[in-house]
């Protein structure tokens, strides 16, 4: 059941990505498109590419630094254990990649799977939140009304219940009820000790310090994003204003939350090509733009991916700080 229930969901992310295409090369002219890429400026393009290493440099730091309550991580190992994921999403359906990565850091580290995913839960909630006031600020900046700013609605909706999520996680112990639960779930105690561990995860979000410099890093690495946006423009001869950018760079970035096909292609392209039509810049350079940002992306991560699966990593002893971790800082 399980397999089939892997197979749908693969079936209607390809098929998601295959309806995102057609929608693209309905309403750009591919011929021009591919004009437009091939007088791309290779000296931009090398910018694009220093912008999104930085981009991923920054998010390792940040996964680094939620961990630390948790236990002392190296950066190497961080850093390795992102790019596998991303490998993975990039290959994978339903942002599993995410798994892949509290696995492969596990074993990396030693620390329990459960709460490292509770890390990557407060992580994906830090990071849509960002992401979410870029686009807001910059749907306001540009007076951009229609669907795309009915997306970025949408995108505040779904952070709220991230957040509540989040909160539920935390405090479930609190809850009424929860005794019975814990009762019912004592009989299992495999599930009970995954559930007990992820919550440690979880609790890093009640850390002040911890939080603040996660918000810090994000944005720092959204701006590295924007930037490759816009050196990427500049490559095809477009000259966006920050606005145009970091509009362009949220709104792709929400637009990997639609259960589309490995590496989001189609929903990608599809929101580029979208956005840049509210905002006045044409179509076929809007597509050229996509792909010089999301080919170099998927690159990237595929390589730096694969080389931290060649290169493996033996387990490192890391200074662990389990059921101790306190819900919120002094």
């Amino acid at each position: 059941m399980r397999f089939r229930g892997g197979i749908g969901r693969a079936t209607l992310g390809i098929s998601i990505s295959v309806v995102a295409l057609a929608l693209v090369f309905r309403s750009v002219d591919l011929g021009a498109a591919l004009e437009v890429l091939k007088g791309a400026d290779p000296r931009w393009i090398a910018l694009m590419v220093a912008f999104l290493s930085a981009d991923v440099l920054l998010r390792a730091i940040r996964w680094r630094g939620l961990l630390a309550p948790v236990g002392v991580v190296p950066l190497r190992d961080t850093l390795a254990s992102l790019l596998v994921g991303y490998l993975a999403n990039n290959v994978l359906p339903a942002r599993l990649g995410e798994i892949v990565r509290s696995h492969d850091l596990g074993g990396r580290t030693g620390i329990s799977r459960s709460t490292i995913l509770g890390t990557i839960v407060v992580e994906r909630v830090v990071d849509t939140l960002v992401v979410v006031v870029i686009a807001a600020v910059a749907i306001l900046v540009l007076s951009v009304r229609g669907i795309v700013a009915s997306a970025v609605l949408v995108g505040v909706a779904i952070t709220g219940l991230l957040v509540v999520a989040i909160a539920v996680g935390i405090l479930a112990h609190r809850l009424p009820g929860a005794e019975k639960v814990t009762a019912v779930l004592a009989r299992r105690p495999r599930i009970h000790g995954a559930l007990v561990r992820l919550r440690v995860g979880l609790a890093i979000a009640g850390h002040v310090r911890t939080m603040a410099a996660a918000v810090v890093l994000t944005v720092l690495a959204w701006s590295c994003t924007v930037l490759a946006f816009a050196a990427a423009a500049q490559a095809v001869a477009v000259e966006p204003t920050m606005g145009q950018a970091a509009l362009l760079a949220a709104g792709t970035a929400l637009s990997t939350a639609i259960p589309a096909g490995p590496g989001y292609v189609g929903t990608f392209e599809l929101a580029a090509v979208t956005i840049a039509a509210s905002v006045g810049i044409p179509r076929e350079s809007a597509l050229a733009i996509a792909v010089l940002v999301h080919v170099t992306t998927l690159l990237l991560t595929s390589a730096g991916g694969a080389l931290a699966l060649v290169a493996g990593g033996r387990r490192r002893r890391v200074v662990p700080i389990p059921e101790g971790v306190p819900e919120v800082d002094g």
